[in-house]
């Protein structure tokens, strides 16, 4: 059997987590080489090469060096078929790992850890969350699926709480991702496997420490959650995680955990404590990022109506989510269709991230026509500034022709004397009269002498 050194695992890992940005996983699968998860896609390590494929034996020698001989979680791989633990290295990355059989072989996956604690404004959540830490009661749930970010979130509002608050927070984790330093709270935090072995027992311990918070990392069965809600019901505020992608789905699987008997018991103890639900995905950009898309919803009249009685035509979460905008409440249809008209997602995401589909396509639809896009304003502004074609020039109008007078012309009287440049008739030559030279005009005749 093979063996390896803690030094070789930790050049390995080190090797891998640089070798890319955005890696958040690293996969050791027999048959496969080494793989890291860049931004939600599976990309291989090392050389392409016969030698570099892993084998049954490799994995199992990079996992007892994880293990660390542990027995508990020795037990837990060979009566359950996987365990969960941490793994760090020096002066570096964290991990949180699952190693599990597969096939009769080893397998094991690593997920990244943030080596530096999130804000609330490094994740850019929004100002709503400022009052889901201000509770000081009850429950409020962080829910998606696997890989969706719930911890992160979670260690961001424990982090705020931190900052402002001086209260103690037990937290209860399978395994500690976050190490909270002590600012103006103070931490307990303790590790399943090696502080405590069941969250029941976990939870039932928490409330003799005197907790004024208590987080779950989460809530997996009956017993764990019916000690949550009697946790919420006695002055505490628990925060946890659950594997549901929307408030109504969270709903129904905490009444689901539950008996038949038991429903109408558990509505009304939800109903009293339930304080928020929030529900988020990661969503690809663009730009080749990921984007966080939640859902949230708080505690009203109507929401308690709607747990207590259940959902009908006229009693929807989705409805009254919506309807608590003012409240900074918001669906994944609303987030999801801010997101698309800042452009940081396309289209084909946003119907594809969603609750509501067809909701979805109306809203995109309408967000198009209404030109609330950056890249329709663009294309809009780029049609407004194209060159507009001159117009035609107006076709010269056609000559009018000319009437001959009806009446001729008759010759100036006027004469050179009037200065228009007509030349005078000449006069008609007179004949002569018999008895006088020619030209000579006749005299008059004289008068009669009587």
């Amino acid at each position: 059997m093979e063996t390896t050194s803690r030094e070789e695992l930790d050049k390995l890992l080190a090797t891998m987590i640089d070798s890319a940005q955005g890696i958040s996983d690293l996969l050791f699968v027999v048959g496969r080489r080494p793989q890291v998860e860049v931004y939600g896609h599976l990309e291989s390590f090392g050389p392409d090469t016969p030698e570099a494929v892993l084998t049954n034996s490799r994995i199992e020698s990079l996992a007892k060096t994880i293990m660390d001989s542990n027995p508990k979680l020795a037990e837990d791989l060979a009566k359950r078929g996987s365990c969960d633990c941490s793994y760090a290295l020096p002066q570096s990355h964290r991990f949180r790992v699952n190693i599990y059989r597969q096939n009769g072989n080893h397998a094991m996956v690593l997920r990244k850890l943030a080596s530096v604690i999130p804000t609330m404004e490094s994740l850019k959540l929004a100002p709503v969350f400022r009052e889901v830490i201000k509770e000081k009661t009850g429950l409020i749930f962080v829910t998606g699926g696997t890989g969706s970010g719930k911890t992160t979130t979670l260690a961001a509002m424990l982090n705020e709480i931190n900052q402002t608050n001086p209260h103690h927070i037990v937290t209860l984790e399978d395994p500690i991702e976050f190490m909270h330093p002590h600012i103006k709270a103070t931490f307990s935090q303790r590790e399943m496997g090696r502080d405590f072995y069941t969250f029941p027992d976990g939870i039932r311990a928490a409330l003799r420490q005197a907790p004024k918070v208590i987080m779950v990392g989460e809530i997996r069965d009956r017993e764990t959650m019916e000690i949550a809600l009697t946790a919420g019901e006695t002055g505490h505020v628990v925060y946890s995680t659950m594997h549901t992608i929307s408030a109504g789905q969270t709903i129904n699987r905490i009444l689901g955990i539950f008996t038949k008997d038991e429903e109408q018991q558990v509505r009304e103890r939800l109903a009293g404590c339930l304080r928020y639900i929030v529900s988020q995905r990661l969503v690809p950009r663009v730009d080749n990022g990921r984007l966080l898309v939640t859902e949230l919803m708080g505690s009203s009249l109507r929401t308690r109506e709607a747990i207590l009685l259940g959902e009908s035509e006229t009693r929807r979460l989705s409805d009254i989510i919506e309807a608590g905008v003012t409240s900074g409440w918001h669906s994944f249809e609303q987030s999801l269709l801010k997101a698309f008209e800042a452009n940081y997602i396309s289209e084909e995401t946003a119907i594809l991230y969603c609750v509501n589909k067809p909701t979805m396509r109306q809203r995109i639809d309408a967000a198009k026509k209404s030109g609330n896009t950056p890249q329709f304003a663009a294309l809009k502004m780029r049609e407004e500034e194209k060159p507009k074609p001159k117009p035609a020039p107006a076709p010269a109008p056609a000559p009018v022709p000319s009437m001959p007078s009806a009446v001729p012309k008759m010759p100036s009287m006027a004469g050179a004397s009037s200065g228009i440049g007509l030349t005078p008739s000449p006069a008609p030559k007179l004949s002569p009269v018999p008895g006088t030279s020619s030209g000579t005009p006749p005299s008059a005749p004289k008068p009669a002498t009587v």
